[in-house]
């Protein structure tokens, strides 16, 4: 399988027994450490413009960038969930905050190094979830259509959501034809995208096996007290103003259906100082519509606020 424009060389690592975790980390090992999180259905293949616009020190800092797959994602292990499954991962946002904690202590990363949180969509619910034991480390923030707070009251969940979220029928329709991720990779945009690069988002997830975290990820998503992921959440939302007293910035694509204008207003409400671009022309993998853009204004970003 062909990954255009990503002209990296994965690590691994055993995030927990006989599951393997693929992630990139690309750039001087003693450079400021970015965290890049992706989300659902992507992988690290989001973020790659951005890794190729801060690794090296072209014009500014070189930068360490930190680039898991999640668990089930990209070109990490894909276990099953069965009771009976060995091995087996529960797919929960625990577990993916958990697999980070994890990661980060095998690449050297401990409490006392600083990092840049860059996140998108499950990303920021990853990101900041695993910051509430860490939020003296986090000491700049790159928001890219996410959310870390319960959904805004005005926003309804969307029906395209619920149908893999709520329904057996749809669960079964996108782990059988892979239709969340190849859907995402058409209609996640508002550029259409090359054939290659639809292919790199969602070939890694077709077939039964290979799309279960699509569906998990979907499916776990908190709406009220009763979903697990919903205290962590809340926690997360909670303390998101803490974060009001140091350098973020707020990158959005205005046609994003599921993360819009209402989220983007929370993260404006919590992180009044951010620095916001907002584009009414972009969709929600933002960082394809205009990466043009985005990457040296990330770069910029960081280079004026360093750690």
């Amino acid at each position: 399988m062909r990954f255009p424009d990503y002209p990296f060389t994965p690590r691994t690592f055993e995030a927990r027994p006989g599951i393997t975790m693929s992630y990139l980390d690309e750039g001087p090992r003693d450079g400021e450490v970015v965290v890049m999180l992706h989300g659902n259905p992507s992988w690290s293949y989001y973020w790659r413009h951005l890794v190729l616009g801060l690794r090296d020190a072209a014009s500014g800092n070189a930068y360490r960038c930190i680039v898991p797959d999640h668990v089930g994602m990209g070109l990490s292990d894909k276990p099953d969930d069965g009771a009976s499954a060995t091995p087996r991962y529960d797919y929960t946002l625990q577990s993916r905050i958990d697999d980070l904690e994890a990661l980060l202590r095998h690449a050297g990363v401990d409490d006392a190094t600083p990092v840049t949180l860059a996140v998108h969509d499950w990303g920021g619910m990853v990101g900041f979830g695993w910051a509430l034991a860490h939020m003296a480390q986090v000491k700049r923030l790159v928001i890219l259509n996410t959310a870390a707070f319960p959904m805004p009251g005005a926003k309804r969940f969307p029906r395209r959501l619920a149908l893999g979220r709520d329904s057996r029928i749809g669960g079964w329709l996108i782990r059988r034809f892979n239709l969340f991720a190849r859907g995402a990779a058409r209609f996640g945009t508002t550029r259409r995208l090359p054939r290659e690069v639809r292919d790199a988002y969602a070939g890694v997830y077709d077939g039964w096996e290979n799309a279960i975290s699509t569906l998990r990820f979907m499916q776990d998503i908190p709406l009220g007290e009763g979903d697990r992921a919903w205290p962590l959440l809340v926690r997360a939302g909670e303390r998101l103003p803490d974060y009001a007293d140091r350098p973020a910035f707020i990158g959005w694509g205005l046609r994003d259906f599921v993360f819009d204008r209402h989220c983007l207003d929370a993260f404006r409400a919590a992180l009044p100082q951010a620095e916001v671009h907002a584009f009414a022309d972009a969709g929600h993998y933002v960082l394809e519509d205009r990466h043009e853009a985005l990457v040296p204004a990330i770069r910029a970003f960081l280079d004026a606020n360093p750690l």
